[in-house]
């Protein structure tokens, strides 16, 4: 699981079957101390969590961004969102793998 911002949206007119309705979120990947790491990436919102401009979320990638969104279809779905992040707390010392 990943940590990311979300820093804005995508808009596609067309899209794969099986992702009309779909939203689009454009995600800034995040380390363990919420500082971006990496570019920004498209992800999609998963359970229609209404994530929006600014909120921290829990991002899966690859196999599990498409189960996530859904079990019925083979889609091509590499990253989603699955939750919205209300607290991070890291202790210092402990190593936290995200």
């Amino acid at each position: 699981m990943l940590l990311g911002k979300i820093v804005g949206s995508a808009v596609a007119t067309r899209k794969y079957e099986g992702l009309q309705g779909a939203k689009l979120l454009v995600v800034q990947p995040l380390d363990k101390h919420l500082r971006a790491r990496g570019t920004p990436q498209v992800a999609v919102d998963t359970a229609r969590l209404s994530a929006g401009q600014g909120d921290i979320v829990c991002l899966v990638r690859s196999r599990e961004a498409m189960l996530a969104y859904t079990t019925s279809a083979m889609l091509p779905i590499d990253l989603a969102v699955i939750g919205i992040v209300e607290a991070v707390d890291v202790q210092e010392g402990l190593s936290l793998v995200l």
